[in-house]
């Protein structure tokens, strides 16, 4: 079953890069009394998530925060090693590892990428979750990148 605005989020484990190396993230303390604007991609360095997703949310976090977004966060089915050097440039956007795929299993938006040799990874989504609580959710349709934007975002807040 896929998550659906007015759902709680599960709470799933991340392992985020630090100055410390990977370490878990505490779901109940990121996520609670804030807004957090999360968003997922299928896989770091690869071409629309590196040449468009992440970009957008690096350059629109202003305006975010601007809209009430108090965290801004990344996440894809690639360990935290990878996910930190992907976003070592991304100035407000907190990298959330899923290497296993517990977060987007648990949330119902999983993709098969076998055919690309990528195994099970996450679909491109976006949300805004408050509290705790799924208050936006854009899914894409398989090979689109439009409404899990920055840009889309902002307009829905």
């Amino acid at each position: 079953m896929t998550i659906s605005e007015g759902d709680q989020l599960p709470k799933t484990n991340f392992i985020t890069m630090t100055e410390n190396g990977p370490q878990p993230v505490d779901h109940d303390q990121f996520f609670k009394g804030r807004r957090v604007a999360l968003f997922s991609v299928p896989g770091a360095f690869t071409p629309t998530c590196s040449a468009k997703h992440l970009p957008s949310y690096v350059e629109k976090a202003g305006e975010l925060k601007a809209k009430g977004i108090d965290e801004i966060a990344c996440t894809a089915v690639n360990d935290a090693f990878v996910m930190g050097e992907w976003t070592r440039d991304a100035g407000e956007v907190t990298p959330l590892a899923d290497g296993n795929g517990e977060f987007v299993e648990a949330v119902g938006l999983t993709m098969d990428g076998t055919g690309f040799g990528m195994g099970k990874r996450g679909q491109r989504f976006s949300m805004v979750v408050d509290d705790g609580k799924v208050t936006q959710l854009n899914v894409e349709a398989p090979g689109e990148y439009k409404v899990s934007s920055a840009e889309h975002m902002i307009g829905r807040l």
